[in-house]
């Protein structure tokens, strides 16, 4: 009667053609029309009718939902790329489309991302980088032998002398071996061995690795991992996936967010009632508080951790990021060895670091290692095992992590220029450091404790009792509400403290100081008239 009508007129008939169709199959009436050449299907619209009709029928729920998914999963949060983030995201997306905000760009100090926010690159390290990447730059005399001579080793530590090569899954051997040498330079002779020397995606690989080694039992036994509040939302966001307990111990606010061992003692005996707490971490230098633990401070802890028989994990990306005077790193390996073989030979330690913070700010390459000792000899197999399952850290990655431990050395041709930029970096950080100090404590309503070291501010900020009933009414809690309003009315883009935790009561932000000098004076000058416009709102 027409093209994609069955001559036979029964209704029944033309489902089951249409049917056959949407489901891909050879329709049952022959005298229904092949597709033409180009490959469409004319369809009556009795035909259309029919097979949207059975598609919705055929349709099915998901197997995939929120109440289906692992629920580990679902409570994993991490804020340093949270709400406020995705809020950010979209404002910049109204910006390119022409739509008018009280600002012309988005600054995203959410994250610690160096070069996004205009740092640039060590020289040295893009030029071994380079070369391994690509060696037929090994001929060109526009690289100095030193990079080459270090291009040249990575390269002969990698399959096929390629960087696109599968690496052992603990990392390129002579790389271990450059980590092992350099760990042995920064605590002044303290022994390393390579075979204790994990090379990791980033240091973050590295902690969620150990956790997963870690946590284990059920119940009053299930494994407790003691973290710090304010903490790097990393811990959180792991001991959630791994369904472990997390046990929060509070740096002291009024003491420069000093760690105290009486809170450390108090955290752990009230665990003790609901779950095994078994794992200390420490974030030294501070991540997001910035604090720099004295000599003393660290004895402490591990004394405390040797005598409750507690795994440390020690966070040690910032090393290189120490700014106040008096204040100094100390590698939580090497006052362990100064503390004797009592305790030396026993405290269970796995200490991390990276590329991406520091002076190189590397964050794209994923670069990073774990040094364990003390490890019992048949989890270090178990440890191999697992990190086996993901085969290999990048391998590009590890060799940027090489030149971090393995920089130029006094007489080699490109040390001057080496550590006139490493130097240039670490003075700018520290010069921002102290304005961003001492501009958010002249600010009404806002106090920022010293910025001893890392790359962040998290001042302390007062937020009026009729600003909290308004974001209660938003279901917001008051200091994201804060940070969302702030973000709205200047595209300034910081990280609410209730995403790292704080004591009740109390309202944070964190920022990072990375911007450029002058975009920093820009930003906090804009955060300061914001923030006395928002007491004057809701005062």
């Amino acid at each position: 009667k027409g093209p994609g009508v069955c001559r036979s007129g029964r209704e029944d008939m033309a489902s089951r053609c249409a049917a056959s169709l949407a489901a891909g199959r050879q329709p049952p009436c022959p005298r229904l029309p092949r597709p033409a050449r180009e490959g469409t299907v004319r369809w009556s619209s009795a035909a259309k009718a029919s097979a949207v009709k059975i598609n919705e029928k055929a349709s099915r729920e998901k197997i995939l939902t929120l109440e289906s998914m692992n629920p580990q999963v679902k409570a994993v949060e991490y804020a340093v790329r949270g709400p406020i983030v995705l809020k950010a995201g979209e404002i910049e997306k109204e910006l390119r489309k022409g739509i008018k905000k009280p600002f012309t760009e988005v600054i995203k100090a959410n994250i610690g991302d160096a070069h996004a926010m205009g740092q640039r690159p060590i020289t040295f390290l893009r030029q071994v980088v380079a070369l391994c990447t690509y060696p037929n730059l090994l001929d060109s005399p526009s690289f100095p032998e030193d990079a080459k001579k270090r291009a040249r080793r990575i390269l002969q530590g990698c399959g096929g002398n390629s960087l696109g090569s599968y690496s052992a899954s603990q990392g390129i051997n002579c790389i271990r071996e450059d980590v092992a040498s350099y760990i042995e330079r920064r605590d002044g002779g303290v022994p390393a061995d390579p075979d204790n020397i994990y090379l990791t995606t980033g240091a973050s690989d590295g902690i969620a690795t150990i956790l997963k080694i870690l946590v284990s039992g059920g119940g009053k036994s299930r494994t407790g991992v003691m973290i710090p509040i304010p903490q790097y939302p990393l811990y959180s966001a792991a001991i959630s996936e791994l369904d472990a307990i997390q046990v929060n111990y509070y740096l002291d606010e009024e003491n420069c967010w000093a760690l105290d061992v009486n809170e450390l003692r108090r955290s752990l005996n009230e665990a003790k009632a609901y779950c095994n707490p078994k794992v200390l971490c420490i974030i030294n230098p501070g991540n997001p508080t910035g604090q720099v633990q004295n000599r003393k401070c660290i004895e402490d802890v591990i004394h405390f951790a040797w005598e409750e028989k507690l795994f440390l994990l020690a966070d040690e990306v910032y090393q290189d990021n120490v700014y106040s005077e008096g204040c100094q790193f100390h590698s939580f390996k090497k006052i362990l060895y100064e503390m004797g073989p009592e305790y030396y030979n026993n405290v269970e330690l796995a200490s991390f670091h990276s590329t991406s913070k520091g002076y190189m700010g590397e964050c794209g390459y994923r670069g990073g290692y774990m040094e364990v000792i003390n490890l019992h000899p048949e989890i270090k197999g178990q440890l191999v095992k697992l990190l086996s399952v993901r085969l290999c850290p990048p391998v590009s990655g590890q060799a940027a992590m090489d030149i971090v431990v393995n920089p130029p050395i006094p007489g080699e041709e490109s040390y001057s220029q080496f550590i006139k930029e490493k130097e240039s970096v670490l003075n700018n950080l520290a010069k921002k450091a102290k304005l961003t100090e001492d501009m958010f404590n002249k600010v009404p309503g806002i106090h920022c404790n010293p910025l001893q070291g890392a790359m962040y501010a998290f001042p302390r900020i007062f937020i009026p009792s009729k600003a909290i009933e308004e974001a209660k009414a938003h279901k917001m809690a008051p200091d994201m509400f804060y940070c969302m309003k702030l973000l709205e009315e200047t595209g300034i883009c910081v990280v609410p403290g209730s995403g790292f935790g704080q004591r009740e009561g109390s309202y944070h932000f964190r920022m990072t100081i990375l911007p450029p000098v002058e975009k920093l004076k820009i930003l906090l000058e804009k955060v300061k008239d914001f923030h006395i416009k928002f007491l004057e709102k809701y005062a």
